[in-house]
């Protein structure tokens, strides 16, 4: 396990705050009363692993094509949208994605679902 930070990212770890979003942001949101969309823009094989528990699976390579998939019936594009993947690269492509079909409230989680099993739940599977 590598040595985490008083925000619980990696030590020298860049963080981008105006794109990112900690695992332990990531959880106290999932804990709020407005709880926003957990994205996992994963493969579905990586998904059907392992996964955290209530999010919605969207790989990258379909993003474009089913992101109205995540308005709900309101067609809000501002509703609180949290992607993750693996170690946190894809989906910073995806935010800027979603960012670029003019949703405005899109962050990525630091690290993905390997930094989510380490600092948050263990139980996640690490692959």
């Amino acid at each position: 396990m590598p040595p985490l930070d008083p925000h619980g990212l990696p030590i020298g770890y860049t963080f981008k705050p105006d794109w990112e979003i900690t695992p332990r942001q990531t959880r106290d949101a999932l804990n709020a009363e407005s709880r926003p969309i957990l994205l996992d823009c994963r493969r579905p094989d990586e998904h059907q692993l392992t996964s955290i528990k209530g999010s919605v699976l969207i790989p990258m390579d379909q993003i474009e094509r089913r992101a109205d998939e995540l308005l709900g019936d309101d067609d809000d594009k501002s509703r609180p949208i949290i992607v993750h993947c693996h170690h946190g690269m894809r989906s910073l492509r995806v935010t800027a994605t979603l960012r670029a079909l003019g949703f405005t409230n899109v962050k990525s989680m630091a690290g993905g679902i390997d930094l989510w099993s380490i600092d948050i739940d263990p139980s996640v599977k690490r692959y």
